[in-house]
């Protein structure tokens, strides 16, 4: 897997962690890895597993609550968009994933309705910006954030 994740081959490295992970129950970089891969490529429904294994070293804990808050705020800023549920009186902690830094944004915006999209200018780089909204589906609503420098599209996250 180690491999596979230093080539950027996350995809691969996320399916192998997610397929064969029993027998590496007590493998904490094993797990982590498996938890970075799929972060890589947006499966963070795919955290709940390296959450529950990570436990044994100050590193591995460190891990499963990084990976706990990012899972957390998907779930929350989901809630959000879906059922108009505030999140402005949370204090969360945060990361500098993605999904973290919209979270955050969307949290302090003041929403006097809902709105198709919402547009968010990066803290740090003001070149940089969020495009959140809700992709309609059949099945299940998607959560998507689209991220822009110097109003290109950069790369598109799509959440479920």
């Amino acid at each position: 897997m180690l491999e596979l994740y230093q080539n950027k081959e996350y995809e691969s490295a996320c399916e192998l962690g997610f397929k064969n992970y029993v027998p590496y129950l007590r493998d904490e970089e094993f797990i982590s890895l498996y938890g970075f891969a799929c972060l890589k490529i947006d499966y963070v429904e795919r955290l709940s597993i390296p959450i529950n294994i990570l436990k044994l070293s100050q590193e591995s804990r460190s891990n499963a609550a990084y990976f706990s808050i990012i899972l957390m705020q998907k779930k929350l800023l989901y809630h959000a968009l879906i059922d108009n549920y505030d999140i402005s009186s949370l204090n969360m902690p945060t990361t500098d994933y993605v999904l973290s830094k919209v979270f955050d944004l969307y949290s302090k915006h003041k929403k006097d309705k809902q709105q198709e999209f919402y547009i968010f200018e990066d803290e740090k780089d003001n070149q940089l910006k969020y495009k959140l909204y809700l992709l309609k589906d059949a099945r299940i609503d998607k959560m998507v954030i689209e991220e822009f420098h110097d109003s290109l599209s950069i790369k598109k996250h799509i959440y479920w």
